[in-house]
């Protein structure tokens, strides 16, 4: 697996064959790409490739420091999503 980190914070993975391709302005997942990071860039994250996540990894809830994986202290478990009441 890889990780996407920010200042060690874990805030995307995915299988070590999936193209990741970093520059200077934003980061692109997938070739063809699926997904654009474009607030992210080689400048403030590292890419961290033949990781091995937590079994309960979610975005943001885990530090990475390229060799130990901790969980983030600040991490707040996000609300559930309000559903809207059927109209009868």
């Amino acid at each position: 697996m890889k990780t996407l980190t920010k200042e060690n914070l874990s805030f995307y993975i995915c299988e070590d064959d999936v193209s990741v391709v970093m520059t200077s302005t934003e980061i692109t997942i997938g070739d063809p790409e699926v997904l654009i990071f474009g607030e992210s860039s080689s400048e403030d994250t590292v890419l961290h490739e033949g990781v091995t996540p937590p079994a309960d990894w979610l975005c943001g809830n885990y530090t990475y420091d390229g060799t130990t994986w901790a969980l983030n202290p600040d991490w707040v478990v996000p609300p559930e999503p309000e559903v809207p009441e059927a109209e009868e």
